[in-house]
């Protein structure tokens, strides 16, 4: 039995990184890392309510049992000032210290609040715009002129500063282990900045329903050394197409496709889409209805 106890005591740790929390408790980022400071803090102070009225219960379940005969019982009790102003303090506590955590978490970290590099002097940001098709992802680099889909690749230590928009349907762009999960909506443009501090493979999904395809609606952000970072542009403008108007008309329709690169971009493509000069995206079809 004793050799059992620990798979048994790890388990709900099992069952955490099973449901992804692992992900968000393990940031590779200032963002990430603010955002599980907040959990956690919430979480202790929440349990200073959770835990005393559990123990509190278990008492009052163990005192007033009826075998019990030292137990005051009183049956016309109605009221008591000092009862009502614990009852009703801790918890006002708790909910003016649960709004601070939350008004200063929201300030610190504001998803269009600039970051910093990794270290002093470091790389400089780096300009990604995205979109969100049905149900693929386009990452568009202007200063690099190229063009992803369902991949990115930035380098780790820099600052990337994300202009987020949707050609359809409202998704909800979201890097676990980077923080901040923001909604990308036709229409309008969503600023977000974020860093990865170590190179790595991090997952990035689409956390908000948008159809059928929406289960495969993620991709991959590959966080590499600053210089690997110039080879990979220079490896991607050597080959694939450019990412045109016909081809991001074609790109819209619903759909999934494996990652793929472009060499080039049209100027001002990410700028059309947003303002709605770009016709907008089909979006999901009812394939129940079309079949029929």
């Amino acid at each position: 039995m004793a050799a059992r106890f620990p798979a048994r005591s790890f388990a709900p740790f099992g069952l955490l990184a099973l449901g992804g929390c692992s992900a968000v408790l393990d940031p590779q980022g200032p963002v990430g890392q603010g955002d599980r400071i907040i959990l956690i803090d919430a979480l202790l102070i929440m349990l200073c309510i959770v835990v005393p009225t559990i123990l509190g219960t278990l008492a009052f379940a163990w005192w007033f049992r009826a075998s019990n005969t030292k137990a005051r019982r009183l049956p016309e009790f109605t009221y008591s000032g000092r009862v009502e102003l614990l009852v009703w303090s801790i918890p006002v506590l708790i909910v003016l210290f649960l709004g601070g955590i939350a008004w200063i978490g929201s300030h610190e970290l504001d998803p269009a609040k600039p970051i910093a590099a990794a270290t002093p002097g470091g790389a400089k940001p780096i300009e990604v715009d995205v979109v969100s098709l049905d149900w693929k992802w386009l990452f568009l680099y202007p200063e690099q002129g190229i063009a992803t889909v369902n991949q990115l690749t930035v380098p780790a230590g820099a600052p990337i500063h994300f202009r987020i928009t949707s050609a359809s349907v409202m998704n909800a762009f979201f890097v676990p282990r980077l923080g901040s999960m923001i909604y990308a909506m036709h229409g309008m443009t969503t600023d977000l900045w974020l860093r990865a501090d170590k190179p790595g493979t991090y997952r990035g999904l689409s956390s908000h329903y948008s159809g059928d395809g929406f289960s495969d609606m993620h991709f991959v952000l590959n966080a590499v050394p600053p210089a690997q970072f110039g080879a990979w542009v220079a490896a991607v403008k050597g080959k694939g197409g450019a990412m045109d108007r016909p081809v991001y008309t074609a790109l819209s329709q619903q759909g999934t496709m494996p990652p793929a690169t472009y060499g080039a971009i049209q100027p001002g493509l990410f700028d059309a889409i947003s303002s709605g000069r770009l016709p907008q995206a089909p979006g999901p079809k009812d394939n129940q209805n079309a079949a029929r």
